[in-house]
């Protein structure tokens, strides 16, 4: 083959390739700009290998984004997280502020480790000013998720990027907290859409009360007008000489007489206590077209939250309850806020700690894994009563059935913890004896054997306890309440007293199953007040010691107060 011929055939053969080669950079370029990268200057950085000890690619904000994208492709979340957890300062706040979120945010669950792994090092580089990250997007995003759960596991997946959540930006648990207090004021607003009562006392549509009282006003207006007209000739184009003072001194008997006659007239026209009903029924049109625009409102917040939640199509209570329910789900997930551990608690680390290692007679051992489970035992127990007991009474307090009734809420709310823990503690044992009775033990027998099978039980129940079904006790709580006050039915459809059950529930059973239980000090007799056992309530009069109600019961372990009894003096 002639040297001319065998070129010609090498360059059109490199042509060909450069063709192909094309249509490949003009994609990969093209996916590149879409999350904002650049594409790479020339191809010596393609083809440059990486370096030995794999920690180049870490010291440019391109080539880590780069990275993070290509292995989000591929769902490779926990090795993209694992690239982020060796980030200095300067390259994560680069890379996160041309980081695309709603892509990780479509992808959830699923892309939840590379998002935690981004708070925890933003938490643990405590950088500051800190950097732009929208945290209450991915937040909201969450609360969508647990507001219509279809996906198994979703709790495991999530736990981590939500506890990393808290800690970044401490005050997410507010906006949670007003956010489904908001839903769950709403929801119970619409039940002030029901029947009112007239004059008489008969219940009818708020629409059909408004026009008989309107009709009844027009009727009494229009008599006291004829009367007025009846006066005119004495009282309308009187000289006003006559109404001096000197003249009105010197009227006479007859004129006084005659005048309290006219007066008296207008007055039993007027001032009838069937006209006074237009007012009740003006305020009660007002609190619904507030608890409609309040509705309204937080039906749009949840259409902006989830643009795929057919608003149209869909119960607004229901749609509203499930969102509530997602904040609630976020907010126990979120674990308990760092508050100071009760004094109890403290004094007991103590007195362990001086042990020198060996065991006390209380149950409470010097490690400090006991002393931590300890704190955080008693830390949930004071935010029941701070947070959920005052959500619980703030929702109570806007009930017009319970308006006036000051101490019936608060006997509410501690009957509730109190029957939780009563009704957990019978649960546990009734189990124990089921076991019993299911392998022919005998139920009364104190023989080793079947004292070791109950402490498997009581164990299996302690390893159980985030996922044991406590449905049947949290209803039964419910109905106890509900049964004893039937007549206020306005209970049955309040959720946030329904939430404050189930968090009552839940916190009872995990803390009777504890390998040294907790329980409630049952003496709830109003004596003096004992330093040791009772808290004074701030709004308590402090000149006595004398004990008026127990607002919060006492909370004990071993014969040890763990946390005290908040009492009105």
């Amino acid at each position: 083959m002639e040297p001319k011929l065998l070129k010609q055939l090498l360059l059109k053969n490199h042509q060909d390739a450069i063709s192909q080669l094309q249509p490949a950079q003009s994609s990969a370029a093209a996916l590149y700009q879409s999350i904002h990268i650049p594409p790479m200057a020339d191809s010596r950085e393609r083809i440059r290998g990486p370096s030995r000890d794999g920690r180049e690619f870490l010291t440019s904000p391109r080539q880590v984004l780069r990275r993070l994208m290509l292995l989000s492709e591929g769902r490779q979340y926990r090795e993209a997280a694992g690239v982020v957890g060796r980030l200095g300062p300067s390259v994560l706040h680069s890379v996160i502020a041309e980081l695309p979120l709603d892509l990780l945010l479509e992808h959830l669950p699923h892309s939840s480790y590379l998002l935690e792994s981004f708070y925890t090092r933003l938490t643990t580089l405590n950088s500051t000013p800190k950097p732009d990250v929208p945290s209450e997007t991915v937040v909201w995003q969450l609360v969508r998720l647990f507001a219509n759960p279809h996906e198994s596991g979703l709790r495991q997946r999530c736990s981590k990027l939500l506890q990393a959540l808290a800690q970044y930006e401490p005050s997410l648990r507010q906006a949670l907290r007003e956010r489904r207090r908001s839903f769950d004021n709403a929801v119970q607003g619409l039940g002030v859409h029901g029947l009112t009562t007239d004059a008489t006392g008969q219940l009818i549509s708020l629409h059909v009360a408004l026009k008989t009282e309107l009709q009844r006003h027009v009727d009494t207006y229009k008599t006291a007008i004829h009367k007025l007209e009846e006066l005119s000739m004495v009282t309308v184009n009187q000289d006003p000489a006559h109404s001096s003072h000197q003249r009105l001194l010197a009227i006479n008997y007859g004129d006084i007489q005659q005048r309290l006659i006219d007066n008296k007239t207008l007055l039993t026209m007027l001032d009838k206590p069937a006209l006074k009903q237009l007012q009740t029924l003006v305020e009660n049109l007002s609190s619904r077209v507030e608890n409609d625009k309040d509705m309204l409102s937080c039906v749009g917040q949840v259409k902006r939250l989830d643009a795929q939640a057919h608003i149209e199509k869909r119960p607004a209570a229901g749609l509203l309850m499930n969102f509530s329910r997602g904040c609630e789900v976020v907010l126990h997930m979120m674990g308990p806020e760092s508050l100071p551990p009760s004094p109890a608690v403290t004094n007991k680390a103590n007195a362990t700690g001086s042990a020198g290692g060996s065991s006390c007679s209380d149950g409470y051992h010097s490690d400090d894994s006991a002393n931590e489970e300890a704190s955080e035992m008693v830390s949930l127990y004071r935010n029941l009563y701070i947070e959920n007991r005052a959500d619980a009474l703030e929702a109570l307090d806007s009930l017009p059935q319970l308006k006036h009734a000051h101490s019936l809420k608060g006997k509410i709310l501690f009957s509730m913890i109190v029957l939780s823990f009563r009704l957990c503690h019978g649960m546990r044992e009734r189990k124990v004896l089921e076991v019993r009775r299911v392998l022919n033990c005998a139920l009364d027998s104190s023989c080793e054997t079947t004292l070791a099978l109950d402490r498997s039980v009581r164990h299996h129940l302690h390893e159980t306890i985030e996922s044991f079904p406590l449905g049947e006790i949290e209803r039964s709580v419910f109905n106890q309440v509900l049964s004893t006050l039937h007549e206020y039915p306005c209970l049955e459809t309040c959720p946030p007293l329904t939430h404050y059950v189930s968090a009552c529930v839940r916190l009872a059973w995990r803390m009777i199953n504890q390998k040294a239980p907790y329980y409630l000090d049952t003496d709830f007799n109003l004596g003096f007040l004992r330093p040791e056992k009772h808290e004074r309530h701030p709004q308590s009069d402090r000149r006595s010691d004398l004990i008026k109600a127990f607002l919060w019961p006492a909370l004990m372990q071993n014969n040890q107060c763990a946390f005290k009894a908040v009492v009105a003096t």
